[in-house]
């Protein structure tokens, strides 16, 4: 498993933490393999009782590594070889409860993957996006369905279209995050809920959330979007972003139709 993801398993509370801070958590194909690895544990370890993500440093995550992600595209790999597919199904299969602590920037899948924990702690001043539309993408690890379902469409649309970000404090208003705390408090408090969780019935919580998701259907929904995602991921609209992105500019969309 890479160092720049650690495990740690306590009082049956598996932490996860993202540790890339210089890079700002940015997470590359051997990071969502370490991913998979540890989320695939919580599902079968009978001693985990509970998963959170967390981020070190100062940001959670900056969404995927843009130098990894472009090499990636180039590659004409299906799902199953795709180490990011192997975290989204241990996502969407997860029976056990799932928690987030997030300080600084959630971007991309460092906010989608909120949508899969079932508890969320955010600081006040923490920034989630998902700008994916910016880099002339698509929505994916089920957020299509999953983010209209929690803030309603009109609010979700907004957060793809326009890839702006929102604070913690209207995270928590618009039902993204159980609570939003000072940074300093944020992992003490989903440690706290954690270990609350960790302490409940474990088979009436796994019985709970599964009545309250529908896997299969994620997964399903998971890879349609991966189509998309993919198809864009080729195109000149999303030739011209990466582009913009690297010279630092906007980019120009009518040249690239």
């Amino acid at each position: 498993m890479t160092d720049h993801v650690l495990t740690h398993l306590s009082d049956g509370v598996l932490s996860v933490s993202l540790n890339r801070a210089d890079k700002k958590n940015a997470i590359t194909q051997a990071m969502y393999t370490a991913l998979a690895e540890a989320t695939e544990r919580a599902q079968t370890d009978p001693a985990v009782r509970v998963i959170l993500f967390r981020g070190e440093g100062d940001a959670f995550s900056a969404g995927n590594d843009i130098g990894d992600f472009i090499a990636l595209g180039s590659q004409a790999a299906g799902p199953d070889d795709m180490p990011v597919f192997r975290f989204l199904k241990a996502l969407a299969h997860l029976e056990k409860p799932a928690v987030g602590a997030v300080r600084g920037r959630a971007v991309g899948i460092g906010l989608t993957l909120l949508l899969h924990c079932d508890m969320v702690v955010v600081a006040e001043d923490a920034l989630l996006s998902a700008p994916f539309i910016n880099l002339a993408l698509a929505p994916e690890a089920a957020s299509s369905l999953l983010l209209p379902a929690i803030v309603g469409h009109p609010r979700a649309f907004e957060i793809f279209a326009l890839g702006e970000p929102i604070t913690g404090a209207k995270a928590e208003a618009w039902g993204l995050a159980n609570r939003a705390v000072p940074a300093g408090q944020v992992d003490e408090t989903a440690r706290e809920l954690a270990a609350k969780l960790a302490s409940r019935a474990p088979n009436s919580i796994r019985k709970t959330k599964a009545l309250m998701r529908d896997a299969e259907r994620m997964w399903s929904l998971m890879l349609r979007e991966g189509e998309a995602f993919g198809s864009q991921m080729r195109s000149p609209e999303a030739m011209e972003a990466f582009m913009a992105f690297q010279q630092k500019r906007q980019p120009v969309f009518d040249k690239a139709s």
